[in-house]
């Protein structure tokens, strides 16, 4: 396998750190290109179960580099606090396996205060955001009023930037939302006790990628989030406020010149989504219930309960096309086990119309499901690792999604273990 992006196709939470984890013994560098610590990816292997949420998840893998890049929101305070956990289980972190890109912005220790006022600010209009800063964080960014983690090697003029940036962002603190101002005590206390902890980690990985690329080195490329939650091509506005698709990987990693030839889209047997926003297939009451409890689908990062339903075909089509996905990985398919009818969200009627595209996020909140059953095969398939394994009737449904969403289905994931896969 060539240069290869890992990306989900939903809402997120589909299970790509499961699938970067299996493929990365396939890699030599794997880099996360956006986001931040407002989501996790779960990874169990031999060495225990890690909830990560900045760390790429190749970081369990001897021998393969793992990169933050410039497109990450890099949270000092919460990557160190994750570094220590995963060090502490066993996983051994050193500037030679995991490097931080120079060039990625440092969230600072107002981001998260100013999320956690603008949702209280919006009260019952929220967008149901995860709190850790990051729709500031990018706001900012894109305004250039951040930091370079690169500036941590020059401590006088990182002083100085931050006192420009501490006077306009106190502006907003105390005017708008009657906030306590920040000092650059703080600052400064941030810089020594947080900032120092990442700093040896701290790169030029743009010419660390160019070298690799050039040595024929494998890079597989790590999002977060799913194609529903991107900046551009989501349910605007309750998306992320990065892009999570493919095509971005080569900007946000620090490699533009990357030619990725393979995109493997994650997509769960089911549906789910944490957080606001509209989500048509929803389910609701003990059938939702049982479904959340028989997939433990609660938030790596927040523990909300995520809200579920049937497998969207009309949405996966769509992440498929905005992903431009070359292969399917099927995840969960093993929670699916206990349901006797099992249903699939085909269609959505909009305005009186069925329809098989998705639709405008404005138009979402009067879209409905059109939902058609297929049997169970109420039999425990966690030990299958072969196609034929599988009973007729999970062949028939992964038969059915695949047609449907006109992409193969290459792997299909019947637990949470490495070696829970089989590939077709």
């Amino acid at each position: 396998m060539s240069n290869c992006a890992i990306v989900g196709i939903n809402w997120g939470d589909e299970g790509k750190g499961r699938m970067v984890d299996l493929l990365t013994e396939d890699f030599d560098v794997v880099v996360r290109f956006q986001g931040g610590g407002n989501a996790g990816h779960t990874v169990i292997n031999e060495l225990g179960k890690f909830a990560l949420h900045l760390l790429p998840s190749g970081i369990f893998r001897k021998g393969v580099v793992n990169i933050l890049g410039n497109g990450v929101a890099v949270d000092p305070q919460s990557l160190w606090s994750e570094m220590q956990d995963v060090m502490d289980k066993g996983v051994s972190l050193t500037p030679e396996n995991f490097k931080i890109s120079e060039r990625a912005s440092l969230l600072l220790p107002w981001h998260r205060d100013l999320d956690e006022l603008e949702e209280a600010r919006l009260k019952d209009k929220k967008y149901g955001s995860t709190k850790q800063g990051i729709a500031p964080f990018y706001s900012d960014k894109y305004q250039k009023k951040t930091i370079l983690a690169g500036e941590l090697f020059y401590p006088e003029e990182l002083k100085a930037h931050l006192a420009d940036l501490m006077e306009w962002k106190n502006l907003t603190l105390t005017k708008v939302y009657g906030a306590k101002a920040y000092t650059m005590q703080d600052l400064e206390e941030w810089i020594e006790k947080t900032c120092a902890t990442i700093k040896p980690y701290v790169t030029d990985t743009g010419a660390f990628l160019k070298k690799a690329q050039s040595e024929g080195k494998k890079i597989l490329f790590e999002a977060q989030l799913g194609s529903l939650r991107d900046l551009d091509y989501g349910i605007y506005p309750y998306t992320t406020s990065s892009n999570t698709t493919a095509a971005y990987a080569p900007i946000g990693s620090g490699l533009p010149s990357a030619k990725i030839e393979d995109v493997i889209g994650v997509v769960k047997a089911y549906s789910t989504c944490v957080g606001e926003g509209p989500f048509v297939c929803e389910m609701f009451g003990d059938e939702a219930e049982q479904l959340r409890k028989e997939g433990f689908e609660y938030g790596a990062k927040t523990g909300r309960p995520r809200r579920v339903g049937p497998v969207d075909i009309v949405a996966t089509r769509y992440g498929v096309e905005v992903q431009a996905a070359t292969a399917i990985a099927l995840t969960k398919l093993d929670v699916l086990s206990y349901m006797d009818k099992i249903p699939v969200c085909t269609n959505y009627t909009l305005n009186g119309e069925t329809i098989d595209y998705f639709p405008f996020p404005s138009a979402l909140k009067y879209a409905k499901p059109v939902i058609k059953y297929f049997d169970g095969w109420k039999c425990d398939i966690s030990s299958a690792r072969k196609w034929e394994d599988l009973p007729k009737e999970a062949q028939e449904y992964v038969s059915f999604i695949e047609k449907e969403i006109g992409c193969p289905i290459k792997y299909v994931s019947v637990g949470p273990e490495r070696d829970s896969i089989i590939i077709r």
